[in-house]
């Protein structure tokens, strides 16, 4: 989201600029804001998504030439082409993204280049679209009956686009879906774990990508009016990238940067060399692009927003007056078995981290799950929140069958945790964070998100945010990165995030790490009070006195099995836990 200011500032400039400006630069703006419309794309799908992708000029050529047919062979006006175009693009990113979606690490990226070779080489080979000669006579977009021809025209329809899609963009990333495609970036297990459809999210974010693609290539061929398959190569796909890369990816508007810089500089360079020696300029261009990348990893919006703060989007407003309340679920009465456990087990080839394992955790209780490192804590708690499938075993959740079932399928029914590797998304802040873990209490999708229909949802969602972040004494940093944070804050910031699931049992995996001594004695008494509410906690912590001080029993886990379960005084004195742990601390 751009503040109102700057949005003044980029309307004015579209009105003035493209009728005062030599037709030269203002056909270089065309060509950038067409570009810019991909890198849109691209932040969405790799700024905030984190998938890489090399084929979005594939899309934007599959809506130039499906434009391009219609109109040259079916008369149809490019209005008429343009759903037409827009829809092939998204079939496309549907077909490809079902196949190319589930890899990950360099498998994806590489994916990408392959099918947009392949779909570059049809452009090249199919007669009907014209082959390496290509299509001419495209007509040009009119509007009230006058024909967008000159440069000047049609720079008011292209940054009408740019403008729309960066306000909708901007939007959609600070809503609940925009949320859902961040939290990507954390891995497929933390959106998962509070009920978001990882594939499905990742899917949304490369169809939206891709659209945006198609925009952009449909704006280009009725711009220059001749289409041939050379602007949709894979050069052209690694040109995008540059675009969000040097632009900034985590910001829309650095896609209109990114997309100057490159469409300007080499006409830039011809101008000061009087295009002497295209090599030069040539090896210039890519020292300057390796400069700015150099300078600043977060591109040049990052930089910007670095050195003028006021650049930065504004923060979520938390509302002060009361906001309509998100749907709860009612605790259970205290000392009902919320979690079971049989005979769980888990092999990992000829290793057993899991074996036999047994124990129930009621509502109302604070259950210790202890034992020296490499015992199958960490392990057990995979097993129960879906993780990790079992190899055998039963383990139930308030009588339904839970293992092997999905986080999402888990999370639904009230189960929500914490991560023993911190899983933050660093450059969110703290209220945003602690909001992905109300996602399943909201209903508002892309399409709200991106209009702004979801108002008050969003309000209530950052209220409750809000009230779970004082709640762990986190009140005062809210709107400061998540990555800023000590490592004991951001674990605090974890269980705020499971308390927005409203969840009826907690799974807090060594929530005390890297808290100070008064911090852990808050914490306790924030457990305390969950349990006292009905909420059930079961937690794994290596700190002794922590967890003696806290937990209404324990269950003592050694090489993957349950040693002995029992009052915390007693387990602190049974023999075999004192050989096996605790030894003389006791």
């Amino acid at each position: 989201m751009i503040r109102p200011t700057l949005w003044i500032v980029a309307v004015a400039a579209l009105l003035i600029l493209p009728p005062v400006l030599p037709d030269f630069w203002v056909t270089l703006l065309n060509f950038a804001g067409i570009a810019a419309l991909v890198g849109l794309g691209l932040v969405l799908l790799t700024g905030a998504a984190g998938l890489t992708s090399f084929g979005q000029a594939a899309f934007a050529g599959i809506a130039a030439y499906v434009s391009a047919y219609f109109t040259t062979v079916y008369g149809l006006s490019p209005w008429e082409t343009l759903p037409l175009a827009l829809l092939a693009a998204a079939i496309a990113a549907l077909l490809l993204g079902a196949v190319t979606l589930r890899l990950s690490g360099h498998y994806l990226p590489i994916s990408t280049i392959a099918w947009a070779a392949a779909i570059f080489y049809l452009f090249a080979r199919l007669p009907a679209l014209g082959g390496q000669t290509g299509l001419t006579g495209i007509p040009p977009v009119s509007i009230g009956g006058f024909a967008l021809l000159g440069s000047a025209s049609y720079a008011y329809l292209i940054w009408t686009c740019v403008l729309a899609a960066i306000l909708t963009l901007g939007t959609l990333l600070r809503a609940r879906a925009g949320r859902a495609i961040r939290a990507l970036r954390g891995g497929a297990l933390l959106a998962e774990s509070f009920g978001i459809p990882a594939f499905r999210t990742r899917m949304v974010a490369f169809t939206y990508a891709a659209i945006l693609a198609g925009l952009s290539g449909w704006l280009y061929v009725h711009f220059i009016r001749f289409l041939n398959p050379t602007p949709f190569d894979i050069t052209a796909g690694i040109k995008d990238l540059f675009v969000v890369m040097i632009g900034g990816a985590a910001f829309p508007w650095g896609a209109v940067a990114g997309a100057g810089i490159l469409a300007g500089l080499p006409d830039i360079l011809q101008a000061i060399t009087s295009g002497q020696n295209d090599n030069y300029n040539l090896i210039a261009y890519g020292v300057i692009i390796v400069l700015l990348l150099q300078r600043s990893r977060a591109g040049i919006a990052g930089a910007l927003v670095a050195k003028f703060p006021a650049l930065a989007p504004p923060p979520i407003a938390v509302p002060t007056a009361a906001t309509d309340d998100l749907p709860t679920r009612p605790l259970p009465p205290r000392g009902e078995e919320l979690l079971r456990v049989r005979d769980a087990e888990k092999w990992f080839g000829g290793l057993c981290a899991v074996q036999k394992m047994n124990f129930e955790v009621a509502a109302g209780e604070i259950v210790g799950l202890i034992g020296p490192n490499g015992a199958g804590k960490s392990t057990m708690f995979n097993l129960i929140t879906g993780a990790i499938r079992p190899s055998g075993g039963a383990i139930a959740m308030r009588g339904v069958a839970i293992a092997g079932a999905s986080p999402r399928a888990i999370v639904r029914l009230g189960l929500a945790r914490s991560f023993q590797h911190v899983k933050l998304l660093r450059g969110m802040s703290v209220l945003e964070n602690v909001m992905i873990g109300a996602h399943l209490r909201g209903r508002c999708g892309l399409l709200a998100g991106s209009l702004r229909l979801d108002r008050a949802e969003e309000a209530a969602l950052a209220a409750e945010a809000a009230r779970q972040l004082r709640r762990v004494g986190l009140g005062a940093v809210m709107h400061r990165p998540a990555g800023s944070l000590a490592l004991g804050q951001q674990r605090l910031v974890e269980v705020a995030r499971a308390l927005c699931a409203d969840p009826v049992l907690l799974l807090l995996d060594e929530p005390a790490a890297g808290l100070r001594h008064a911090e852990k004695q808050e914490l306790a008494a924030l457990l305390h009070g969950l349990r006292d509410a009905g909420i059930a906690v079961l937690l794994v912590e290596h700190d002794m006195d922590f967890v003696m001080n806290l937990v209404d029993r324990l269950v003592v886990m050694e090489s993957g099995r349950k040693l002995t379960e029992g009052l915390p005084g007693a387990v602190q004195t049974d023999p075999r836990v004192l050989d096996v742990y605790l030894g003389g601390v006791a």
